[in-house]
């Protein structure tokens, strides 16, 4: 078991550390991870919740004393995500579907990061475009269910949508993405709250191992260098990763 726990935890240690640092809580990295090591569907999502939600609840607390966080303009997300995560948190997909949704997912991040890692230019901090209210909260439906299903905090999905939609910069994307990836794991290990019986003992290595990398990614983000190469290398494995879960 240790010559599984070892490696896994570090490959958790990479993910915290490049995901943090762009203000999200690395559980389709911590997904990735898992699915080259053949752990089973059923402890993959309340693992990667449970670590997301202690990575999350860091990274918030971190960027909250940068001046990061813009929670006026998360509020609208959170109202429309919440409840659906706690629905698709409930619902416990066959493996093969699990599979193939989440190498989707995976697939989805792996080429965002790879094609277009993050903005070519800082951003200025301060108040982040209100988007339209409705418009704000379907799209945060929509994420909450995703995320619910697969066992992500969302933020995967909500950072390309905000840059996209021009509702944020690459700071206030984070300072957004880490609060909403809190309260969407919470609201999605609340819907399967039973499925904690299926985290594996090894998860205490794995949660040192996460919030490790996530005061080293909190750092990268606040204070020095831009990730964008380490979250090229990511990419890679997301996509590998992807297509193993995929095909088998």
């Amino acid at each position: 078991m240790f010559a599984t726990t070892l490696p896994l935890s570090g490959l958790i240690f990479l993910a915290a550390t490049i995901y943090t640092a762009v203000g999200h809580a690395g559980a389709s990295g911590y997904i990735a991870a898992m699915a080259l090591f053949g752990v089973t569907p059923s402890v993959m999502k309340p693992t990667a919740l449970c670590l997301n939600v202690l990575v999350a609840a860091f990274a918030t607390w971190r960027l909250h004393r940068a001046g990061w966080i813009t929670w006026r303009a998360l509020v609208p997300f959170v109202i429309g995500s919440m409840p659906l995560a706690v629905a698709g948190g409930a619902i416990q997909l066959p493996g093969a579907a699990y599979k193939m949704l989440v190498g989707l997912v995976l697939l989805f991040a792996g080429l965002r990061l790879l094609i277009d890692p993050r903005e070519k230019t800082a951003t200025p901090r301060g108040p982040a475009p209100s988007p339209p209210m409705g418009l704000a909260i379907g799209t945060g439906a929509a994420i909450g269910l995703l995320s619910g299903l697969t066992g992500t905090g969302g933020g995967i999905f909500l950072s390309p949508v905000l840059l996209l939609m021009g509702w944020a910069g690459a700071r206030q994307s984070a300072g957004i993405t880490s609060p909403f990836i809190l309260l969407n794991s919470l609201a999605g290990l609340a819907g399967n709250f039973v499925s904690l019986r299926s985290v594996p003992v090894e998860i205490s290595a794995y949660a040192v191992a996460a919030l490790a990398g996530a005061l080293l990614g909190t750092q990268l983000a606040i204070r020095w260098l831009s990730p964008a190469a380490l979250q090229r290398v990511l990419a890679g494995v997301l996509v590998i990763a992807a297509v193993k879960l995929m095909l088998t």
